[in-house]
């Protein structure tokens, strides 16, 4: 009889694979546990058990597995059908979406190790210097990395020396798995038993009568013991005694201390946990009524309540009320930033009920959470993450929370899996029955769609919490504040005069430009050359702080010219403005106030977001310049004036959801302003102070918004009429590619019959020395998506089959938007 399982590789492969099992082995795996097996010549990967069967694999020879990592599964069968759903509906590998999920130190490779053999005799006399090296290193230590090797012969090419050595027998291979995850150990000491009873301790302090040190050690450990109660860790010891560890070490040598280690989590969040005791505004409580209505009849609502409203209080009355019922909650973000502020919120009344997980945290962190999570524990009841939490595996999912739904990062771009994290929020809460509030002040047009179109419940509030005033709205024309030479830099005087006040008044400013650096372009008067990145269609960005000009796709960077790459003109300058510059100006403009940037290039460290926005909330910064980050749902209650340096660079984009966004955008950044009792105020800086979208801006008109672009949108054949496929084919070889697309296309255009775009070069059509064309599929509502993503399969299948093109990348984004 014979046994097998079928495993999911952690590499971008499509299909599942077959390995056999002895039938002790089929009786202890169960779904969702991982096994290690060998695959392609002496590679080992870490698989995913997702089925058990007796069907032999008809195309190929089962091997054996090499060994079985888990002794009970650690992914939950609910995740396994949620990951095969993404794979069919973003089109992508399902090992692509296993990698995605599980934290990296959960998927061992193999790393290939090389010991000696220790059976023949070695003739040292006829190996070469390079084999010597090797083979002495190997003399003194069992076994060597190829990194090892790399690092000892100075050379990257190892494997012809390696190759030598094995074929004449004095070395072997040996495929290792290492496992990452350590649990973190804190050590702790007590005093020896013999010295407990008041005999002992006259006797302990007879023996340390000449040891100064030992003995205010000794007495620090009897105060603390007596104030805290609880074991004491030689870290606080070493710290309270003002001492070192070397003293503590000697008093464990002489027998009176002894220290022992006790594993701890290493992300805690301690809160009082005041459950029970937030008590919500008539407004806040009408909303919270109307959302518990639409559950009983919607698996889904949308909670549209303006900025500074009070959302995150209702949610927090939400999330009780499912604590009650023993489930666990899920509260997605969209940022990263945005996790600082909610965690002292939520861990301030939940106690250490939350737990959180992202992309800044380390591998044994995240795998911490993870083990949290499936176990149920108390700790981990409530989840804060960016999109990533979707993936954890969870026990009992009753609620998830998309706060700011309409965000553009909870859809992942790069690499695939190229999910939306609120779509696959959706479904997953299905497979739980649990229910789903998307919370926003100015909602994605599809979103709120579905409301208007009953798929969804909808709830509303028009009113800030407390009756706070909504921000007064500015509009200033720089057409004409240049024509009467009213700007300083790319300060209006009406931008002036309102940081000014505001400062002058102890209260905070934020500026806000989409762009980081010091400028887009560096110009040469002379011949107007601009330089540019050399392995991709950019131009380069100049930072000043580091005084080099760098490329936003790919890393490239240069030292910035004296002169004229092309006629060695010394006349160059730079054109457009980014954050570094703004903080230049501003500097030079209030030199007695702090000013502090926000940015990818400040936020780089694991803490780079704490660090930004605690010394704001503490004002310790007075003027705020950053990008997108700061219009997120941050909190700021001495904010009063929050200026917009260019609203028209977002308006412009080649984009058909350009003024949606820049819409978002506007309202969201302003909802930073005067959010507690004083009015705010808002300063729009814009060479078209009469457009639409800045209009409806102006007058908080997000139906206005709405209703007009839902018309443009049902012209023109986009969501939420129309689904869109996006193709991205690359290639470095341009007129391959371009043979390639347009065979795609003609394919795609005779088989299919709704409209396809393409294949066209998008605006920026070279990164990274490949040039990139885009074919777009616009599939309607009437029309299967199932049926239709199969026939583009099928013609993705048989492009890849022709030789000629194989070569071609193509990626597939469904929803790209």
């Amino acid at each position: 009889m014979l046994f097998f399982v079928e495993v999911i590789l952690p590499l971008s492969l499509a299909k599942t694979f077959t390995y056999c099992v002895s039938e002790l082995e089929y009786l202890y795996i169960k779904k969702g546990m991982r096994v290690a097996v060998p695959f392609g010549k002496n590679k080992i990967y870490t698989a995913l058990v997702i089925e058990k069967h007796q069907v032999k694999p008809a195309l190929y020879e089962a091997k054996e597995i090499h060994q079985i990592l888990d002794e009970k599964p650690i992914v939950t069968e609910i995740q396994i059908t949620h990951w095969q759903w993404i794979s069919a509906y973003y089109m992508c590998a399902i090992g692509d979406v296993y990698r995605g999920a599980m934290p990296s130190a959960l998927l061992l490779e193999s790393e290939t190790v090389i010991s000696q053999r220790t059976t023949d005799f070695v003739d040292e006399s006829r190996l070469s210097d390079e084999e010597y090296l090797i083979y002495q290193a190997l003399q003194l230590q069992s076994s060597l990395k190829i990194n090892d090797i790399v690092a000892i012969l100075n050379k990257k090419n190892v494997f012809p020396v390696i190759q030598k050595l094995i074929d004449n027998g004095v070395i072997v291979l040996q495929e290792e798995m290492l496992e990452n995850y350590k649990p973190k150990l804190v050590r702790y000491v007590r005093l020896n038993s013999k010295y407990e009873s008041n005999n002992g301790l006259g006797e302990l302090l007879e023996t340390l009568k000449n040891a100064n040190k030992q003995k205010e050690i000794v007495l620090t450990y009897f105060q603390l013991l007596a104030t805290e109660k609880k074991p004491i860790t030689v870290k606080k010891l070493v710290d309270v005694a003002n001492s070192t560890s070397a003293v503590v070490k000697v008093l464990i040598d002489k027998k009176i201390f002894e220290d022992y280690y006790l594993q701890e989590d290493r992300v805690s969040f301690s809160g009082n946990g005041k459950e029970g005791e937030l008590k919500l505004s008539e407004i806040q409580q009408k909303a919270f009524d109307e959302i518990q209505e639409n559950f009983n009849k919607k698996e889904v609502c949308l909670l549209h309540g303006v900025t500074s409203s009070g959302k995150t209080e209702i949610y927090i009355k939400l999330i009780e009320e499912y604590l009650l019922l023993d489930k666990q909650v899920l509260y997605l973000l969209p940022e990263i930033a945005l996790t600082t502020q909610l965690v002292s919120r939520l861990s301030a009344h939940f106690g250490n009920k939350v737990a959180v997980f992202h992309s800044k945290y380390n591998n044994n962190e995240r795998i911490e959470v993870w083990n949290q999570v499936l176990q149920n524990s108390e700790k981990a009841q409530i989840v804060i993450g960016a999109r990533s939490a979707l993936f954890l595996p969870f026990f009992n999912l009753g609620f998830i929370i998309v706060d700011e739904e309409h965000e553009q990062t909870f859809k992942q771009m790069d690499p695939a899996p190229r999910y939306h994290a609120r779509d696959a929020a959706i479904v997953l809460a299905n497979s739980y029955k649990a229910k789903v509030l998307l919370g926003s002040a100015t909602p994605s047009i599809e979103t709120y769609f579905n409301a208007k179109s009953d798929k969804y419940g909808l709830v509303e509030i028009s009113k800030r919490f407390g009756n706070v005033m909504m921000p007064e709205i500015e509009l200033v024309d720089l057409k004409d504040k240049y024509f009467r030479k009213r700007m300083n830099g790319h300060f209006s005087d009406v931008l002036i005069k309102g940081i000014t006040n505001a400062v002058s008044l102890g209260e905070q400013v934020i500026l806000f430009q989409n762009r980081r650096g010091y400028s887009p372009l560096l110009e040469c008067m002379t011949c107007g050359h601009v330089p540019q990145c050399q392995q991709c269609d950019v131009s380069l960005t100049y930072h000043k702080h580091k005084n080099q000009l760098r490329c936003h796709y790919c890393g490239y960077s240069i030292a910035k010219p004296t002169h004229c790459h092309s006629c060695s003109s010394v006349h160059l300058t730079t054109k457009g403005f980014g954050t570094e510059q703004i903080q230049q100006e501003l500097t030079i403009l209030f030199p007695d106030y702090k000013i502090g940037r926000m940015d990818q290039d400040t936020t780089r460290g694991k803490f780079g977001f704490e660090k930004i926005i605690d010394s704001f909330k503490n004002r310790e910064v007075d003027i705020l310049v950053g990008t997108q980050m700061l219009a997120k749902g941050l909190d700021f209650d001495n904010v009063s004036l929050v200026g917009i340096m260019n609203a028209d660079n977002m308006l412009y984009h080649p984009d058909f959801r350009a003024f949606e966004r820049s819409f978002q955008m506007m309202m969201q950044v302003s909802g930073r302003s005067g959010r507690s009792e004083k009015q705010g105020k808002v300063i729009i800086q814009t060479y078209n102070p009469d457009h639409n979208t800045i209009q409806q801006v102006t007058n908080n008109n997000y139906i206005g918004m709405y209703k007009e672009q839902l018309y443009d949108r049902q012209i023109y054949k986009y969501p939420p009429y129309f689904r869109i496929i996006k193709l991205t084919l690359k290639h470095r070889d341009f007129d391959k590619l371009k043979e390639g697309a347009m065979w795609l296309y003609q394919v795609m255009s005779q088989n299919l019959n709704i409209p396809v775009l393409g294949p066209e070069e998008p605006a920026i059509s070279r990164i990274r020395n490949e040039y990139i064309r885009t074919i777009i599929i616009k599939i309607p509502q009437n029309s299967s998506i199932i049926s239709t993503k199969k026939t583009i399969q099928k013609m993705l299948n048989s492009f890849d089959a022709v030789a000629q093109y194989r070569a071609i990348k193509v990626t597939i984004n469904v929803d790209f938007y």
